[in-house]
């Protein structure tokens, strides 16, 4: 499975309502202006109404009748109606725009009428890499500054419902480490074998666990024959739980500074998928991220 995959399942679809918050930014409309064109969704744009309708004239989209824009006069109240369309039904996907995470965020988790269910939120990123006949999930590095073995095992779940969701059956996650053998000095390693036993016994379900694995050996078979590492994951992972946002952070830069991959990510967690790309992030990168999101309503 590869990304325009997950494009081309969307489009079959009926169409979903993406509610962006603060959408007067130049990368966030031309996603829309992608998306629009590849039937993926209508949009509701929350924000400044004159900046957004000056962008959607630059890209021929003023007047399209797959677009709402409603006048926000600040980046709180964008967020604040974004959620807000989401939750009453308006909506089923929520995207940041021109806002700052912790303003977005903040609106999500408002008592009254934010998207939270109780379980964590978390960072699902889908990469397709060169040389991968299967897409690699990264989780978490982008929420989660340093979870627990709960936490992480809510994480996993999160990721294996995205991954299940776009068509992998029963995803194989590896709890990476820097080593594959448990170290009691390494708490990771000890998070990573605890996982697997959870996994075991039924306490996280829909997918294979096993762990600690390098990532070498999560994901090369080659890497793994050598080394001796058997079991259902090694060099066959879908899913990377990483220990920490920084291991998690670094990984999922290297993959696209590095590896020139692609991808498109997700909060997962929520009463529905959140988009909530960085301002770096290329247009390309935001209309994956858009098809994810839409395949994981």
């Amino acid at each position: 499975m590869q990304l325009e995959q997950i494009i081309q399942e969307a489009t079959q679809l009926p169409n979903k309502i993406v509610a962006v918050a603060a959408a007067e930014d130049h990368e966030v409309i031309q996603a829309v202006k992608m998306a629009l064109g590849k039937q993926l969704a209508f949009f509701q744009l929350f924000g400044d109404e004159d900046k957004i309708k000056s962008l959607l004239h630059e890209e021929g989209l003023e007047g399209s009748d797959q677009l709402k824009v409603v006048d926000c006069q600040s980046a709180e109240e964008a967020a604040s109606k974004a959620v807000q369309a989401v939750s009453c039904g308006d909506a089923d996907v929520l995207m940041k725009g021109m806002v700052s995470t912790s303003t977005i965020l903040k609106a999500v988790l408002n008592k009254e009428y934010g998207l939270r269910t109780g379980k964590v939120l978390s960072h699902v990123a889908a990469f397709e890499v060169d040389g991968f006949d299967r897409l690699i999930f990264v989780t978490d590095a982008a929420m989660n500054i340093a979870p627990d073995l709960q936490q992480k095992a809510d994480i996993i779940q999160n990721a294996v419902d995205v991954a299940t969701r776009i068509g992998v059956s029963s995803p194989k996650v590896a709890p990476i480490t820097a080593v594959e053998v448990v170290n009691p000095n390494m708490a990771a390693t000890l998070d990573a074998a605890a996982l697997s036993q959870m996994n075991k016994r039924g306490q996280i379900k829909g997918c294979v666990v096993d762990g600690p694995l390098a990532l070498d050996n999560a994901v090369s078979m080659e890497a793994a024959s050598h080394k001796g590492v058997g079991g259902e994951v090694a060099g066959q992972a879908d899913i990377l739980l990483v220990p920490n946002i920084e291991t998690g952070n670094a990984l999922y830069k290297s993959l696209i500074y590095f590896a020139k991959a692609k991808v498109g990510a997700v909060i997962a967690g929520a009463k529905a998928p959140i988009v909530l790309t960085s301002r770096a992030d290329s247009a390309e990168s935001k209309l994956h991220s858009i098809a994810l999101a839409v395949r994981s309503v």
